[in-house]
């Protein structure tokens, strides 16, 4: 059975992305923080996106490492994207590309179907898609990397639940300008 990490940047209030799908607030990654990410996303055998973080990735990455100025760290994470197996979950898009494929039906159905699977952990990406595998008890790890910023509104990175999920703390890690990892599994 596969193991399911929902990962992402988020603000210390508690968001993915400001009003209006506004990422500005996350700024370039340090270095090491971007080397942190090439590591965990190397660790990952299949990745799951909702459609508006599909949209965003798939508008850089497939050539991210032909970028004017592309550091050593950028054009691995770019080859590294593209050689990961990746579903996207959509019942707006006709099509995706990239080594992806897409799935129009039941995200929580589907994504129960693929974590009970054998292979590598997988990565749920996109707070809608990923508040439904919350809601269903699919998520079995929380990556959390806050930046020292307040929104004050946006999409959340938690879905209102309709129970508590209790966690354990498994790492911590400061990255420079105050940007701090936390690691939990969920305790089941």
């Amino acid at each position: 059975m596969r193991k399911l990490i929902y990962g992402m940047n988020l603000t210390l209030d508690g968001y993915v992305a400001a009003v209006g799908d506004d990422l500005g607030w996350s700024g370039p990654p340090s270095e090491e923080l971007f080397g942190w990410w090439l590591e965990y996303e190397q660790a990952i055998g299949l990745s799951l996106y909702g459609r508006k973080l599909w949209e965003a990735m798939s508008s850089y990455w497939p050539t991210g490492d032909e970028q004017p100025g592309a550091t050593p760290a950028q054009v691995a994470f770019a080859r590294n994207w593209r050689e990961t197996p990746k579903v996207v979950f959509s019942s707006t898009l006709d099509e995706v590309g990239w080594n992806s494929r897409l799935v129009t039906g039941d995200a929580v159905e589907e994504i129960a179907r693929l974590k009970a699977q054998d292979g590598g952990p997988m990565t749920i990406g996109g707070a809608t898609l990923a508040g439904a595998a919350l809601r269903a008890g699919l998520i079995d790890e929380y990556v959390i990397v806050t930046h020292p910023v307040l929104i004050g509104g946006g999409t959340p990175f938690f879905a209102a639940l309709d129970g508590w999920v209790t966690v354990d703390l498994v790492q911590t890690r400061t990255f420079p300008g105050g940007v701090v990892l936390t690691r939990y599994t969920v305790r089941r």
